[in-house]
């Protein structure tokens, strides 16, 4: 669907384009009405978003125009203007719609929804509920976009509960609904009808209460499965980034608006306001109280419309004061509210599995870990096309893969799969009953390295995955302490082609100061350095509970038996000689943040043989 949007508050447009954009609709916007009314003219919409106060060409006429020239898309004003008069002018105008600022953006996409399908020619809508849907156009069901075969008695209860999902449903009254008078069933065939539904409905991965029982009354599709399908998660975790990107614009552009209302202010004071200021600042003062509103910031609002009245009265010099207060207040609120803390992204998980009970069950569990849980088949054909395959599942995009091993038509054609999997940039995690040491092997040499048992309950899987899951949205950073500034500028080149945030540190006096700040995941330490070497400084930091587990990697030419005694006496975690290659070093850089739990996965593949000391 194609929306032209016509608001010239820059904020207001971005953000309602990102939220619109965000739930699969095209958007074009136009800052005035003349611009509005080319796009119009020339562009094939869908509906027209339309801001009243608008320069060049106010909505009211844009909105008149469109109409006298036979164009019938959806208009839905959007405006701070909330008089009946003001509402009966908008739609007297040939508006579909009326949308008062502030607004809720879900209420917005609502609306848009409704005009949308008032104005669709489709007689046959697709019938959603959460996660499954009915296409009547082509009598097909899906559940997740799995195919659910149901005989036609079985679609037709199923259809008979989408196009009325609020109602409860006797027997008698399926029966009356769905059967003509001359043959109708008896009410316990309902009952059988029912049970045959759930089980298909089941076997393609719903919950089994997706028709529940409504004891004494009859049936019903479950409120709680749309309330919580996965889109439904997405779309509006996906809006509140989008509204929090905007309001933190919104901010950063306050002070302009702020600028031109102090000095309208000033210049009436001294009675020397124009009226083309005059009219800026009651553009500004109605942008702001729009915008503030719909960002939640109601008391702003309230005083920006008192701003704008006053402004839109055409003020006297007298009410200088009056104005100046005004904007005191609006500024004082404004640095009190503190900006609310982003959503934190919720990593995405791809189950692969024929388990739909095991797939039921992590989807539930998985809010409780901050993870998203999405599902496929492994297909049967894996052993002849796992290119095919693979492209399936890379297109979901998904952070992580749980890779059911057993659901694979065969052990070979899984291993194959892995190590296909292995090769893209996300984690995967094996999940199989096969616990034998040489399957383990066998899985292993794929370059596996996170083994999952089933016999492990849900819980303390996705305990797992979440960790690894959330450590790949945060950039592992280091810590390298060498006196030597060949060896810190080789390092930093190395590092220029990882995702690894490096720090380096050549004077080690100033160790304890360049820890605190990098609170690094990594430390790094040369042996030999002036006024205290590296073993001194790995007893520190063993000696102190912050940062006793802190992984201690020690890069020196100092590789003979007793030095290296002292090293792991101190508490290293490993010793790399300066001499080793590049691959090898950031191995076994890799393992010692592994074990701390950082990821492997972010990284570039390094192929080179070159030693690190190849700068000397």
């Amino acid at each position: 669907m194609k929306i032209l949007l016509v608001e010239d508050d820059e904020v207001i447009a971005k953000a309602i384009a990102d939220v619109l954009t965000q739930q699969q609709y095209v958007v074009d916007a136009a800052i005035d009405g003349e611009i509005g009314w080319l796009c119009a003219k020339h562009g094939n919409y869908d509906l027209i978003l339309l801001d009243v106060m608008l320069p060049k060409l106010d909505g009211i006429s844009l909105c008149q125009q469109l109409r006298q020239t036979g164009q019938q898309m959806p208009i839905l004003l959007l405006t701070a203007k909330d008089t009946t008069t003001d509402k009966v002018l908008g739609l007297d105008s040939g508006a579909d719609d009326y949308l008062i600022k502030p607004f809720e953006f879900s209420e917005l996409t609502a609306r848009i929804r409704a005009l949308l399908r008032r104005g669709s020619s489709s007689t046959s809508p697709i019938l959603e509920w959460g996660n499954l849907q009915l296409d009547p156009s082509l009598c097909k069901v899906t559940y997740r976009d799995r195919l659910v075969n149901l005989t036609s008695t079985e679609y037709r209860v199923l259809e008979l509960f989408l196009r009325n999902s609020q109602r409860t449903f006797s027997r008698s009254a399926i029966v009356d609904h769905l059967w003509n008078l001359d043959d109708p069933p008896q009410e316990a065939t309902i009952k059988s009808y029912i049970k045959t539904l759930r089980q298909k409905l089941t076997a393609a991965g719903a919950p089994v209460d997706l028709i529940e029982t409504v004891y004494g009354l009859g049936y019903r599709l479950n409120p709680s499965e749309a309330e919580t399908s996965e889109s439904s998660i997405w779309i509006e975790q996906q809006t509140e980034l989008a509204v929090q990107k905007a309001r933190e614009s919104f901010g950063a552009k306050l002070s302009d608006r702020f600028i031109v209302l102090e000095q309208a202010i000033a210049e009436l004071a001294q009675d020397i306001l124009n009226d083309e200021l005059c009219q800026k600042a009651e553009q500004e003062s109605h942008k702001l109280a729009g915008a503030l509103g719909t960002f939640g910031f109601t008391a702003g609002s309230r005083l920006a419309e008192a701003l704008e009245d006053i402004f839109q009265a055409k003020p006297t010099p007298d009410q200088a004061s009056t104005l100046n207060q005004l904007v005191i207040e609006l500024r004082q609120m404004l640095n009190q509210v503190s900006t609310p803390e982003p959503i934190a992204y919720q990593p995405l998980l791809l189950v692969l599995s024929q388990d739909l009970a095991s797939v039921d069950c992590f989807t539930k569990e998985a809010a409780n870990w901050q993870i998203r849980i999405a599902s496929a088949a492994i297909s049967s054909d894996l052993d002849r096309d796992v290119e095919q395959e693979l492209i399936k599942i890379v297109n979901q995009q998904p952070d992580g893969i749980l890779l059911d091993l057993d659901s694979a038509p065969s052990f070979q054609a899984g291993l194959t799969l892995l190590s296909e999997l292995l090769e893209q940039p996300f984690q995967v995690f094996v999940w199989t009953e096969r616990e034998s040491l040489q399957e383990r092997v066998e899985i292993m040499r794929q370059g596996g390295d996170s083994f999952l048992s089933k016999s492990l309950p849900t819980t303390a899987i996705l305990q797992e995955v979440a960790q690894r899951l959330h450590c790949t949205q945060t950039q592992a950073k280091v810590l390298l302490v060498d006196d030597d500034p060949q060896v810190l500028s080789a390092m930093r080149s190395h590092f220029g082609s990882s995702s690894l945030e490096l720090t380096t540190l050549e004077t080690p006096t100033q160790f304890w100061n360049a820890l605190l700040h990098s609170a690094p995941d990594l430390l790094i330490l040369d042996v030999e350095m002036p006024e205290m070497n590296g073993i001194d400084l790995c007893r520190v930091i063993r000696s102190d509970p912050r940062w006793h587990h802190l992984p201690v990697l020690f890069l020196t030419v100092h590789t003979d038996a007793d030095t290296v005694d002292q090293m792991f006496a101190a508490g290293a975690t490993d010793c790399v000689s300066k001499s080793v290659s590049e691959s090898s070093f950031f191995t076994r850089m890799l393992n010692c943040l592994e074990r701390k739990g950082n990821t492997t996965k972010d990284l570039n593949k390094l192929n080179t043989t070159k030693p690190l000391n190849y700068l000397y």
